[in-house]
């Protein structure tokens, strides 16, 4: 029989308390049988955390690229693959492949193309990727534009209990731009587009999931009048969520100064109005999930002129310890954090771990918030290291990574 592994000595950080609590967690199998004051049964095997922050692995809503070295590094013990491939996850063999692509080392949840080869017309075979082991639909980096395809999107993703995963960026006005109207992008005389191109993707997208009843997650909001679009669709009592990632919490678009195309992204950076909102819709409650976007993009995507550059960053190895940030400076506390980390995209993806209950996967992570370090990106464990935060100091990590009951 399996030993139980009682964890002790650890400050828990659970996604549904309300602040770090000391308390034993104890595990039977790949799976958390009680948390808390719990008593610790005969023979149980102890393992000591040492004062460290025990918490959920990290669930990394919409990643890119699997990647090994930059998942351990950062906590990152699921990870939600975007449909977005050099083939587009449009097909049940490739989404069986992707499912495969992790073990042992990281579980990946395959997130299928909602139409064949994310063109936006013809509607992809949602059902048979769903029983292939797909855990929700994606629009991929684009906007579908023909409205009447994303209502269909959206009516069979409901009727099978998938989220629509959506990218807000109305494709007609963003067009190639590769930068936010405003004063930086003039500088710099770079192709942009007006911010209200999200609120505009958004304010369809509601409407149509008002139509369908269906779950729809917006992958990244970064404006102000895009959150205000999802707080009236929450009190409204709607389906929506959404997420960000540190990007877009930290920089404004006076990071592409001189052209860094590290900091290309999509969508782009956004003023500093825009950024302040998005501290806020962390703080009250209308962010959901914060998740990397890893998307490591080597020399040959980077070392270009900046509107040629391939937007994306290589985000999972800095998620946790800029996402740390937040808490310290008391926007919210660590068992929030490990919400939106964790327990929330673990429930948009209908997975069961990312939290403390029983039952729940046991995936977890030892976190020494406190440790400092720098962001190198000449020497990051990715793939690239293309990131916009390099020779930035930051502070936290994870020492130890638990996968389904054993240590990696």
């Amino acid at each position: 029989m399996t030993a139980t592994l009682a964890i002790v000595n650890g400050r828990l950080a659970d996604p549904s308390g309300t602040q770090l609590a000391a308390g034993i967690i104890l595990i039977e199998g790949d799976r958390i049988a009680a948390t808390g004051d719990v008593a610790v049964p005969e023979g149980a095997q102890m393992i000591d955390a040492q004062g460290l922050i025990v918490a959920p692995g990290l669930v990394d809503l919409g990643v890119f690229a699997t990647d090994k070295p930059a998942f351990h590094f950062g906590g990152i013990t699921r990870a939600a693959l975007m449909p977005d491939q050099s083939s587009p996850l449009d097909d049940v063999g490739l989404i069986r492949q992707a499912t495969r692509a992790g073990k042992p080392d990281f579980w990946v949840h395959p997130i299928a193309a909602a139409t064949r080869g994310l063109k936006g017309a013809e509607l992809a075979e949602i059902g048979m990727m769903q029983a292939a082991g797909a855990k929700a639909v994606g629009t991929g980096r684009q906007w579908i534009a023909d409205s009447g395809v994303m209502a269909r999107v959206l009516s069979y993703a409901s009727g099978l209990g998938l989220t629509v995963i959506t990218h807000a960026e109305d494709g007609g006005l963003a067009g190639k731009a590769v930068a936010t109207s405003g004063e930086t992008a003039t500088r710099l005389g770079l192709p942009h587009a007006p911010a209200c191109a999200e609120a505009m993707a958004i304010a369809r997208d509601i409407m149509l999931a008002r139509e369908t009843g269906a779950a729809i997650h917006f992958r990244l909001v970064t404006t102000r009048a895009g959150f205000d679009l999802i707080r009236a669709a929450k009190a409204e009592g709607l389906k929506v969520t959404c997420g960000i990632s540190p990007a877009y919490l930290f920089l404004n678009d006076q990071a592409v100064t001189d052209f860094r195309t590290f900091a290309r992204l999509s969508p782009p950076l956004r003023d500093e109005d825009d950024r302040k909102a998005c501290l806020e819709a962390v703080r009250d409650g209308t962010v959901d999930v914060i998740t990397s976007g890893h998307d490591p993009r080597g020399p040959e995507d980077k070392r270009l002129p900046f509107a040629d550059a391939a937007p994306g960053m290589a985000g999972a190895e800095t998620l946790l310890a800029l996402s740390l940030n937040l808490v310290r400076d008391g926007l919210v506390g660590m068992n929030r954090l490990m919400a939106l980390l964790s327990a929330n995209p673990a429930r948009i993806l209908g997975v069961n771990a990312g939290s403390f209950a029983p039952g729940s996967a046991a995936d977890l992570i030892f976190i020494d918030p406190d440790t400092p370090w720098i962001v190198d990106s000449g020497r990051m464990a990715a793939q690239a290291g293309n990131t916009p935060f390099d020779r930035v100091p930051v502070q936290g990590r994870a020492r130890r990574i638990m996968k389904g009951g054993a240590f990696l």
